[in-house]
């Protein structure tokens, strides 16, 4: 049953390899919590859900980690709905724990990199490969996920073609300061015994690990940053909040990060309240405290 299910993730929902572990792991340990067979299944209630929520709970799990759990077993009971495997989905009457919202965490604009901060390596072009890497993250708003697999040819002067998630395409403007920094790097590596099939190397020249990506992010900007969540994640919602508190629309950022709904992007507002109060103190005649 499970295997049919994650070539239904992986096949028609086109969901990341990645995704697709969480899921199996999380409906792997929900058999195992309930020791569950497959013939168990269409006898399931949502009473037994309920008890598996206590059992999670007992575990010390969040709520968020928790509420997790809970989406990717729907969308696991919905699966054997439509393929008739059960006659009743018992996650119906089920409802998500409460969880604190949690504000995007972002690197403000007096605590971002500069050149210096790249000089770990006597090789320049080893440097310049790990400020380029954070400076996409941070001037694109690209995923971890969409930048290791970011092929050469989709690089072309003034825009960067993405292949986001469920393999959806869009475009983001490249503008001259990262231009110039892709161009040398490109033009360092032709120097270089590397891979030309992706934008940006590891170390042995090969296409980019998500560790190896993640350890230099969380490396470089605990060099300029006391923020305790230091990932590629970071850098995408700093790219977020400083285009929203510099002047760009919602709907223009939606675009550019690949979201499909706007209330994903919508989160950002909440960082740029503080912005938008100093605007009003200076501007407005009557703002000041």
């Amino acid at each position: 049953m499970l295997e049919s299910f994650l070539h239904y993730l992986t096949y028609e929902k086109r969901f990341s390899a990645h995704t697709v572990v969480a899921y199996e792991n999380d409906v792997k340990q929900f058999y195992e919590v309930l020791n569950l067979e497959d013939h168990m299944l269409a006898d399931l209630t949502h009473r037994d859900i309920r008890g598996y929520l206590v059992e999670l709970v007992d575990m010390n799990h969040e709520n968020t980690t928790i509420n997790r759990k809970l989406s990717s077993l729907k969308t696991f009971f919905k699966f054997l709905k439509r393929e008739e495997k059960i006659m009743h989905n018992p996650m119906v009457k089920i409802q998500g724990l409460k969880q604190k919202k949690m504000l995007p965490q972002f690197v403000p604009e007096n605590q971002l990199w500069d050149k210096s901060t790249f000089d770990e390596y006597d090789d320049p072009f080893l440097n310049l490969r790990d400020e380029l890497i954070l400076e996409l993250f941070y001037q694109t708003g690209i995923r971890l996920s969409e930048l290791i697999n970011l092929k050469s040819n989709q690089y072309q002067s003034t825009q960067i073609k993405v292949i986001g998630k469920r393999n959806k395409e869009r475009i983001i403007p490249v503008a001259s300061p990262l231009k110039m920094l892709i161009d040398e790097y490109l033009l360092l590596r032709l120097e270089k015994e590397v891979d030309m099939d992706f934008l940006i190397n590891g170390n042995k020249g090969k296409k980019l690990e998500s560790k190896f990506v993640y350890s230099k992010v969380n490396y470089y900007l605990s060099k300029v940053t006391n923020l305790k969540k230091r990932s590629p994640h970071v850098l995408r919602h700093t790219f977020a909040t400083h285009m929203l508190n510099n002047g760009a629309s919602l709907e223009s950022i939606k675009s550019i990060l690949g979201h499909t709904d706007l209330t994903a992007t919508q989160v950002y507002t909440h960082n740029s309240f503080k912005q938008i109060k100093n605007i009003y103190k200076s501007a407005h005649p009557r703002g000041g405290d």
